[in-house]
C-alpha cells in the first residue's frame, strides 16, 4: 500500500484532468471526426518533437516501469540492452525505412506489404497485428497497470478497468492527433517523475560510489556469458536487434507516428530524438530496481516479489506530493501505451479488414468503425491477462519472449523485401507461416515445457533471444528460396518500395546526430562492462 495523501490524489487528480483537457482541445482544433486520414493519422502535418516524444510515450507502458525495475531488481542492468539497442533501431527506422513509408502514401504496415508483396501477406500481417496487440500490448500493460492499483489500494480489476475506460474515452474522441499530442505530455510527467524516484534513491544510499560499492559488480554489467538465462550477450548482439527491427521499424503501433510526419524530414528527425530519449531508461527506470535491491540487502525496503521493486521504492522514499507526482507518472505511462494500441488496433481492423469487406463505406462511417472496435480487443486482453504467469514470472521478460516468437519472420519480408527486389508474394507468405508454425510450437511448448524431454524440450527451453536468431535464420533461408523457385514479382508494381539510391539532400545535420547517439551508446557499454 502507498498510503496516498489528500495532496498526492490532487497531483493525480489535476493530472488527469489534464490530459483530458488536452485531448479535447487538440480534437476540437483538428475536427478529424469525419475524416479517416485525421482520424487515423493525425492529418499528416505533426513535426520531430512530437513525434518523437511519441515514440518514447507510447513504447515506455507501465509494463516497463514495473518490469524493467523489476528485473533489475532480480538481475542486475542487463535487461536496459533492449533499451539502449532501440535507439540504434531507431535510427534504421529513420534512414532506411521512413522514406519507403512516406513516399508510397500508406496508413498501415499491412497495406505496405500489400504493395510489395500481395494481398494475402496484407491479410496475414493484419491478424498477426492484432494478436501481437492483445498477447504483448494490452493484456500486460493492463496487467502491469493492476499492481500500481494494488499498491494504490484499489481493487486490481476496478482500476483496471476504469483506466482502460477512460484511455478510450479521450482516444476515441480525438484519434491520433490526441494520442500523439497526450503523449508529449504523458512524456514530461513520465521523466520527471522516474528523475525523482532515481535521484532520491541514489541520496538515500549515499551517493553513486556508495551505491556501486554496495552491490557485486556483476549488477552493473551490461554484458552476461552466453549461459546466462536471460541475457546471453550473443542473444543481446544478434536476437534482440531481430524484435527491435519488428516492432520499431514494421510494427503499426510505432511507425503510426512517422506515418503522420510533414515529410520524411520531420519524420526522420522524430526518429532521431527518440533515439536519444531511448538512453534515458537505464537511468529511470533500470538503476532504480537496483536500487530497490540494494535498499532491500540493507534491511530497509523488503521485496516480496522483484514486481515490487518501484512500488516499494515510492512508498519508503517519496514525501506526500512527490508520491502524487510519481504515480502520476505510471498512469500517464500506462495511458499512452494504452491509448496507442487502441488507436492502432483500430487503424488496422478498419482500413486492412472492415475496408476491405466494404470498400464503399464513407469516410466518417470508417471513423465510427474504427472507434467501436477497441471494445471488442479491450475484452480479449483482459482475458489473456490470466496466463500471463505461466510463461514468465518477471513482466517485461514475458513481453520480449512473446515478441522473439511473432517478430522474425515480419522482420525478415520487411527488411530483405526493402533491398532485394526478387523477392516475391510466395516466399513472403512461405516465410511468414513457416515463422507463425514454429513461433506457435515455441509459446505452446513453453508453456507445457515440464512434460516435454530431448530435443523438445530444448526446443521450448532455449533462450529466447537465441530462438529469435533460429527462427529468423529460418524465415530468410524460406524467403530467398521459395522466391527464387518461383516466378520473379512484377518489377513496375514494387517500384517505389523496394531500395534504390537513397537521397541525401538536408541530411548533414542528422547525420551528425545520428553519429553522436551511436557514440554515447558506446560510451554507456564500455561504462557498464
Amino acid at each position: 500500500m502507498l498510503d496516498l495523501e489528500l495532496l498526492d490524489i490532487a497531483v493525480i487528480s489535476v493530472y488527469f484532468v489534464g490530459i483530458f483537457w488536452i485531448a479535447i482541445r487538440v480534437a476540437k482544433k483538428s475536427k478529424n471526426g469525419d475524416d479517416s486520414k485525421g482520424y487515423f493519422l493525425g492529418g499528416k502535418d505533426m513535426g520531430w518533437f512530437v513525434i518523437g516524444a511519441s515514440l518514447f510515450a507510447s513504447n515506455i507502458g507501465s509494463e516497463h516501469l514495473i518490469g524493467l525495475a523489476g528485473t533489475a531488481a532480480s538481475s542486475g542492468v542487463a535487461v536496459a540492452q533492449f533499451e539502449l539497442l532501440a535507439g540504434v533501431v531507431l535510427l534504421l527506422l529513420g534512414w532506411v525505412f521512413v522514406p519507403f513509408y512516406i513516399r508510397s502514401g500508406v496508413f498501415t504496415m499491412p497495406e505496405f506489404l500489400e504493395k510489395r508483396y500481395s494481398k494475402n501477406t496484407r491479410a496475414y500481417l493484419s491478424v498477426i497485428s492484432i494478436v501481437a496487440y492483445i498477447l504483448t500490448k494490452i493484456s500486460v500493460t493492463i496487467a502491469a497497470g493492476g499492481i500500481i492499483f494494488q499498491a494504490m489500494g484499489m481493487d486490481f480489476w476496478t482500476g483496471a478497468v476504469a483506466i482502460v475506460v477512460i484511455t478510450g474515452v479521450y482516444t476515441t474522441i480525438g484519434g491520433l492527433k490526441a494520442v500523439i499530442y497526450t503523449d508529449m505530455i504523458q512524456m514530461f510527467v513520465l521523466i520527471a517523475g522516474s528523475l525523482v524516484v532515481t535521484f532520491v534513491g541514489l541520496y538515500h544510499l549515499g551517493g553513486w560510489t556508495a551505491f556501486t560499492a554496495g552491490l557485486d559488480a556483476s549488477y552493473f554489467s551490461l554484458w552476461k556469458p552466453i549461459s546466462n538465462p536471460d541475457f546471453p550477450w550473443t542473444g543481446i548482439i544478434f536476437g534482440a536487434p531481430i524484435l527491435g527491427v519488428w516492432y520499431w521499424c514494421t510494427d503499426q503501433y510505432i511507425v503510426q507516428r512517422v506515418l503522420a510526419a510533414k515529410n520524411i524530414q520531420q519524420a526522420r528527425k522524430g526518429s532521431i530524438f527518440g533515439g536519444y530519449l531511448k538512453m534515458l531508461p537505464l537511468l529511470i527506470f533500470v538503476i532504480p530496481g537496483v536500487i530497490a535491491l540494494a535498499l532491500s540487502q540493507k534491511g530497509e525496503l523488503l521485496l516480496n516479489t522483484p514486481d515490487d521493486a518501484l512500488p516499494m521504492l515510492i512508498k519508503v522514499l517519496l514525501p506526500v506530493g512527490l508520491k502524487g507526482l510519481v504515480i502520476a507518472g505510471l498512469l500517464a505511462a500506462l495511458m499512452s501505451s494504452l491509448s496507442s494500441v487502441f488507436n492502432s488496433c483500430s487503424t488496422i481492423f478498419t482500413l486492412d479488414i472492415y475496408k476491405k469487406i466494404k470498400p464503399e463505406s464513407t469516410e466518417k462511417h470508417l471513423v465510427l468503425v474504427g472507434r467501436i472496435a477497441t471494445v471488442g480487443l479491450v475484452f480479449f486482453g483482459l482475458l489473456w491477462v490470466q496466463f500471463i504467469d505461466n510463461i514468465s514470472d518477471q513482466l517485461f521478460k514475458y513481453l520480449q519472449s512473446v515478441q522473439a516468437y511473432i517478430s522474425p519472420p515480419i522482420a525478415a519480408v520487411f527488411l530483405l523485401g526493402i533491398f532485394f527486389k526478387r523477392l516475391n508474394s510466395k516466399g513472403a507468405m512461405a516465410s511468414m507461416i513457416t515463422g507463425f508454425v514454429l513461433g506457435i510450437a515455441r509459446l505452446v511448448g513453453e508453456v507445457n515445457k515440464t512434460d516435454l524431454q530431448g530435443a523438445f524440450f530444448y526446443f521450448c527451453d532455449i533462450n529466447f533471444l537465441h530462438f529469435a536468431i533460429f527462427l529468423f535464420v529460418i524465415c530468410v533461408a524460406v524467403l530467398i528460396l521459395v522466391s527464387l523457385l518461383t516466378n520473379s514479382p512484377d518489377y513496375a508494381q514494387i517500384e517505389g518500395v523496394t531500395f534504390h539510391k537513397m537521397s541525401m539532400v538536408d541530411t548533414r545535420q542528422d547525420l551528425i546526430l545520428s553519429g553522436i547517439l551511436v557514440c554515447i551508446l558506446a560510451s554507456i557499454w564500455i561504462y557498464f562492462s
